[in-house]
């Protein structure tokens, strides 16, 4: 479906009654390494560089790729010293869909972020050596790799410790303990200060700070126990019940956003005559307008998006060519659900697999039919909105992480604009669901795996696949 190849063979005669047997426009080629490209190099001229002639003889303790230095206490590349500085000053909280046991090089590294912040925790990376504002350059160049518990590794991973950092800053933060130097010689667990800012606006886990920043407006009184996005809890002491409004920033940005989207149904036919059997190759087809027609409508978005004058021609070909599988992905788990797990699955239940077909299928399209079949549940539960949709469709376009961007800072700025726009908005609409946010941010990553996972399904075997992902969520959807 998402490549620009010839539909495989298989009979498809009888296809003129059909009416959907016109060949598919041809689509653009998917990224070399599937959801995205290569990391994006992020030099900090605080960490400290390995001549040309050394750093060809070493590699990254990480990913394997080329290491151009000592950063944050190992040898590491550009990448994963840029990854590892995001992860720990965003607090950011990740999960791994398989065995947290991912296989991490150059090329798998964007694959799994929560084995590639567990495999920079376990090779020695020193939280303490990150500048305590997370502007470039270390915070102690002196301070070498360190080696941390499992159990405080655990704690790291899971967001527990960002949340006993966020807790000690609320109740402590005007009293000596408030300092950043007070527990840097505690174990090897790094200040408050490594990863917070000694300001009072930036206490209380960045938020007031970043949205001042990123929304340019002050921040209402009701926000002030709102914890850091990324160790969100529905049950944290933070964060009091208590009514408010929307902000009419959040609001105006949100209703461009969705301006932006065409919500029209879907204008390929998907309707047949009953008692036509659809053929390998008919089905084939009718995917692959399908995603003809999606991936037009992601052009026409980019053209109408509120901050389309802020970045490059070039910036949003690289950003499209490596995320256009993901918004098709998104798309049809949302606004275009109804059609696709109606019209389309009616289309593939008048598909039948040979037993070749059936024999033949891989183990990897057996994991993506698992994958899309929990996400499918996970948004038919949740009930995304448009204006969730749009904010989190915005959120993973604008990928700072993808190669060749000229603006990747200006990128980070509106990712998280937008990322605070849509926790203003969830917080604000659906008040009795309060881990709804990091419901709907934790389906972004598993969106990006299974993208990046069916490009390695080969082409004969996605209308079967189709048809038993479609299939399996109509019928246990009609049950319920």
């Amino acid at each position: 479906m998402e490549r620009d190849e010839r539909p495989p063979s298989g009979g498809g005669g009888g296809g003129g009654s059909a009416g959907f047997l016109e060949p598919p426009a041809a689509l653009p080629p998917p990224p070399r390494n599937g959801f995205c490209q290569d990391e994006l190099a992020e030099l900090d001229p605080g960490t400290i560089s390995v001549p040309d002639d050394r750093a060809e003889q070493r590699t990254c303790l990480i990913c394997g790729d080329r290491a151009t230095g000592l950063h944050y206490g190992i040898i590491s590349c550009e990448g994963c010293k840029g990854f590892f500085k995001r992860s720990i000053c965003n607090k950011r909280v990740y999960r791994c869909s398989r065995d947290k046991n991912c296989v991490m090089s150059r090329k798998q590294r964007n694959r799994c972020q929560y084995c590639r912040l567990l495999k920079c925790l376990q090779m020695g990376m020193n939280r303490k050596a990150i500048r305590e504002d997370g502007m470039p350059g270390g915070r102690n160049k002196s301070i070498g790799p360190v080696q941390i518990s499992e159990e405080e590794i655990e704690r790291i991973m899971s967001g527990q410790e960002f949340e006993e950092e966020a807790n000690h800053w609320s109740n402590h933060g005007d009293s000596d303990h408030s300092s950043p130097g007070n527990r840097a010689s505690e174990s090897n667990q790094p200040s408050p200060g490594s990863t917070l800012s000694s300001s009072r606006s930036v206490e209380l886990n960045g938020f007031m700070a970043f949205r001042e920043q990123y929304m340019g407006m002050s921040v209402p009184p009701s926000y002030q126990y709102i914890p850091h996005l990324f160790s969100y809890s529905g049950h944290s002491p933070l964060l009091p019940p208590q009514a408010r409004s929307l902000d009419p920033q959040s609001y105006s940005l949100i209703h461009q956003l969705v301006s932006a989207e065409d919500l029209e149904p879907l204008g390929t036919p998907m309707l047949i005559e009953d008692g036509y059997a659809v053929t390998q190759a008919e089905l084939f087809a009718l995917l692959c307008r399908l995603a003809d027609e999606l991936l037009f409508r992601q052009i026409a978005w980019i053209k109408k998006l509120p901050f389309f004058c802020e970045l490059s021609i070039k910036d949003y070909t690289c950003l499209l060519s490596s995320t256009w599988q993901e918004l098709i992905l998104l798309s049809s788990l949302t606004v275009y659900s109804k059609q696709i797990f109606g019209e389309l699955a009616d289309v593939t239940a008048k598909y039948s697999p040979s037993d070749e077909e059936l024999h033949r299928f891989s183990d990897e399209g057996m994991e993506v039919i698992e994958r899309l079949i929990y996400l499918y549940h996970k948004f038919h539960q949740l009930k995304v909105s448009n204006e969730e949709y749009a904010c989190m469709k915005a959120i993973n376009f604008l990928n700072q992480d993808i190669r060749g961007l000229t603006s990747a800072s200006q990128l980070e700025q509106l990712n998280k604009r937008y990322w605070y726009i849509c926790q203003d908005f969830t917080e604000y609409k659906y008040t009795h669901q309060p881990n709804r946010f990091p419901d709907l941010m934790m389906c972004l990553p598993e969106i990006r795996y299974i993208a990046g996972k069916m490009v390695n399904v080969p082409l004969e075997q996605l209308p079967l696949l189709f048809k038993v992902v479609l299939h399996s969520c109509k019928t246990s959807v009609g049950k319920e």
